[in-house]
């Protein structure tokens, strides 16, 4: 009976977790981004705000899914994240990925899907942050690499989805074009939840028998040199790159299991 009672409660409070994020968009979207257009004036300083408003909500989202008990959560390594200009690659377990990195990544960059950054009730955000379109074609490492360069903390998922259940991955060849023509080390980011919840087709109201655990870990970086050499084009050392990580990716979350 109790365990049905917790489940319970925590449908309903995942539902209210995300009504609320929701309505903390719409807000957002309404009334601060417009404000900070303008109080701020200079291009740079109001992208960093809008990256700092954006990790402060996204924060207090996770914070609430903990204080409602829909969810815990730790965070290992954090300080290897207090740097500028970096390449945070991470797996892609959950719906919640991004938020939880963007809410403890300054200055964060991400990619986003085409059809946010053209969506009247989105576009106003993604914009002021400075985010990167994905339809940009040839030209979306470029914008990678200029993020990096002028010090954003690039977060990318090379899935580009996310994970089956049975844990297989496929990672795409682009975080690794980043890294490589970039000449930018990859941090990668291991994320881990158990009991699985917001998985690939999972609905918001398929809670877990019991409160989910998040451990979101932050690893050694990984230097693309090992991958080059003089007779070693950047296609070649991509595709190295993107086999490693794939590797690595999935030996870290058998060593979790």
């Amino acid at each position: 009976m109790l365990d049905a009672l917790g489940r319970g409660w925590r449908v309903l409070a995942t539902g209210l977790s995300f009504a609320l994020f929701g309505l903390g968009g719409l807000l957002l979207r309404v009334l601060v981004f417009p404000l900070l257009t303008l109080c701020v004036s200079d291009p740079e300083a109001r992208v960093r705000a809008a990256r700092a408003t954006v990790r402060l909500s996204f924060r207090a989202f996770v914070g609430t899914m903990r204080l409602l008990g829909v969810l815990r959560y730790e965070v290992r390594g954090l300080d290897k994240l207090a740097r500028e200009g970096q390449l945070i690659l991470a797996n892609h377990p959950t719906l919640i990925d991004t938020v939880f990195l963007m809410a403890f990544v300054r200055n964060a960059d991400c990619i986003v899907k085409g059809g946010l950054w053209n969506n009247p009730f989105t576009r106003g955000p993604v914009r002021a942050a400075g985010y990167i379109c994905n339809d940009r074609g040839p030209k979306l490492v470029d914008d990678c690499i200029a993020s990096l360069r002028a010090g954003g903390n690039l977060i990318i998922f090379p899935e580009g989805t996310r994970t089956p259940r049975d844990g297989s991955m496929e990672l795409k060849r682009g975080a690794a074009n980043v890294a490589v023509r970039g000449e930018r080390a990859v941090t990668p980011v291991r994320i881990s939840c158990e009991p699985l919840t917001l998985g690939k087709g999972d609905k918001w109201w398929h809670v877990p028998p019991r409160q989910a655990a998040f451990c979101i870990e932050v690893m050694d970086d990984i230097g693309p040199e090992r991958f080059l050499g003089p007779d070693v084009t950047d296609v070649l050392a991509a595709r190295r790159l993107t086999q490693y990580l794939q590797h690595y990716f999935m030996e870290e979350g058998q060593q979790h299991a």
